[in-house]
């Protein structure tokens, strides 16, 4: 959180990529691992003011966890140490506004259907005010959306379920704000 605050302020380091590149060439050894929105508008590592080798970061249109992000999180946190699993949601997201309209394409139907539950579950809304056009409703369910992944993560894994448990590791839920850059955890 340290670095956004440093990226939001536009005071980001210049690492020295050549050195960067040498280091982690022996081994890794990353603070966290990110499940993160594939918009191009959410530049992980430059968000948090990290370099190579300090986070491990997946990807995946409107961050929803799958058996492959499943695996590498374990990877990540039992094999490579990462103590941080976060899942990070933005603001305006266009896979959650595609699940609010129930658009229907290809492979991204199956991936908007992972989104659904979130659509579904936010209330206070009329039925003609439940769309992408809706900046409310949309930010809702981004947030519902990332806190039902982190729900997810750890039902769908009893490793990372259990090493929250014993301290090992620590699951959190955060929103990156478009306008600004700041990235807000959820509680």
């Amino acid at each position: 959180m340290a670095g956004n605050m440093r990226y939001v302020a536009g005071e980001v380091s210049d690492p020295n990529i050549k050195a960067s590149i040498a280091a982690a060439a022996s081994g890794q050894f990353p603070q966290a691992v990110i499940l993160s929105c594939l918009d191009s508008r959410v530049p992980v590592e430059l968000v948090f003011d990290v370099g190579i080798g300090d986070v491990f970061v997946g990807r995946v249109a409107g961050n929803v966890e799958n058996v492959d992000q499943l695996g590498s999180m374990e990877f990540a946190t039992k094999a490579a140490g990462a103590k941080l699993v976060m899942v990070l949601g933005h603001e305006a997201c266009g896979a959650v506004k595609g699940a609010c309209d129930g658009v229907e394409l290809g492979n991204l139907t199956a991936l908007l259907a992972k989104i659904q539950p979130a659509v579904d579950a936010v209330e206070g809304f009329e039925a003609d005010q439940r769309n992408s056009k809706n900046a409310d409703f949309v930010e809702k369910v981004v947030e519902k959306n990332v806190r039902m992944t982190v729900a997810d993560i750890r039902k769908d894994s009893p490793v990372l379920a259990e090493a929250e448990k014993a301290g090992e590791i620590m699951i959190v839920g955060a929103i990156y704000s478009l306008q600004d850059g700041s990235v807000t955890l959820l509680e």
